[in-house]
């Protein structure tokens, strides 16, 4: 074979073999086992979500890309908590002012700290408080559309992206329900995001001692809805009525979306109670919670105490089967054991599969024996008296 052919062929039996590495994932929602009738919604597109793990348990075209409008500035705030000093004040920029849209009518030059940014942004939807964020974490709205978009990028979010920090209508603007599901839930984890967008109403400075600015949350299920914590709306023309909300109760903690939904409010009632009706979210063992004692052979203590790393918990249909537990570890170990070495594995199964897993480390240091003979237990060893 010439050094060409040979050449030829170890460049496609490298290409094939990291194509698989370098090649995207799809985000697309498998449908095969999620419930895709069990609500009736107005919505074009809708999903409900379990926000401690993702999981999918209503969906209805909920891997398409649509137009988002003001649900975009849920990741505008999620950028200026994690980018910026929310308790820093800023002079407005000139470009803040005036923006087309919702608006809380900033004054150029007026100072306001990040954080009344983010709370205009999210309850009261200003557009221009966006354009201010983005210009005061970027450098311009068009950098802080590269960050969001890097952002999206890290968390996974294969369907959507970014042109501007508010959400008025561009081609280029876009996303799923299910990426906004899947952000929602990741910004949720977030304590001071949870806080703002469960704010019902708060007020911020208007031109320093002139006044204030009464915010008042545009979502209407913090005041009707049992566990409400928020989240945002949306319309444009082109977009229609958008909604993502989330609520909790009894540990369950729910995110639902709906985009170009004429009956968004209905909507959401209708999937978050089916949600809690249908589904019940178990604790079994909090981190370090399940503890198990092992002998140890060889050390100056006969045992070793071992615990779970991590929470183990499961989100369940109601009615569920029987809960069942395995732990892997072995029947003894030797010494020396430190604090922290790992010792097996305890998993929770339901109707035989696995629902929740957590490895066990030793929590008890156990140090080994000193085996070292005295003199006389050496003279005593070689003439056996």
């Amino acid at each position: 074979m010439s050094i060409f052919r040979k050449s030829l062929a170890f460049a496609l039996a490298f290409v094939s073999l990291i194509l698989p590495l370098i090649t995207p994932i799809s985000a697309e929602v498998n449908y095969a086992n999620i419930r895709t009738d069990a609500v009736s919604v107005s919505a074009q597109s809708a999903i409900l979500i379990d926000a401690s793990n993702d999981n999918v348990l209503f969906a209805k075209n909920a891997d398409l890309r649509l137009p988002m409008a003001s649900t975009t500035k849920i990741m505008t705030a999620l950028l200026a908590l994690e980018c910026g000093d929310i308790d820093k004040s800023y002079a407005i920029p000139k470009q803040a002012v005036g923006v087309e849209g919702s608006s809380v009518y900033l004054v150029e030059g007026e100072q306001l700290t990040l954080g009344d940014l983010v709370y205009a942004l999210m309850l009261e939807s200003a557009n221009d408080a966006a354009e201010a964020i983005a210009i005061i974490v970027a450098g311009s709205t068009a950098a802080f559309a590269d960050i969001m978009n890097r952002r999206a990028a890290e968390l996974g979010l294969t369907d959507t992206h970014f042109t501007n920090p508010h959400g008025l209508d561009h081609d280029e603007h876009y996303t799923s329900a299910y990426d906004l599901a899947r952000l929602t839930s990741y910004a949720l984890k977030n304590e001071q995001f949870r806080k703002i967008v469960s704010t019902r109403k708060t007020t911020i400075p208007f031109q320093g001692n002139e006044g204030t600015r009464l915010l008042v949350n545009h979502n209407r299920l913090l005041r009707s809805y049992e566990g409400a914590i928020g989240v945002k709306t949306g319309f444009t023309k082109r977009s229609g009525r958008c909604l993502v909300s989330a609520a909790e109760r009894d540990g369950l903690t729910l995110v639902a979306v709906t985009i170009n939904a004429p009956d968004d409010w209905r909507d959401h009632t209708s999937m978050l109670d089916w949600g809690f009706d249908n589904y019940v979210h178990h604790t079994f063992a909090e981190a370090g919670e399940y503890k198990l004692t092992i002998p140890v052979c060889g050390g100056t203590a006969e045992w070793t105490v071992c615990a779970n790393a991590t929470e183990i918990a499961a989100t369940l249909p109601r009615g569920h089967g029987e809960i069942s537990v395995t732990v892997k570890a072995p029947r003894f170990v030797f010494a020396p054991i430190s604090c922290g070495d790992h010792v097996g594995r305890l998993i929770y199964r339901c109707d035989g599969e696995v629902i929740g897993e957590s490895e066990l480390y030793a929590a008890v240091e156990v140090k080994a024996k000193n085996t070292k003979k005295s003199f006389w237990e050496w003279l005593r060893a070689l003439f056996r008296f």
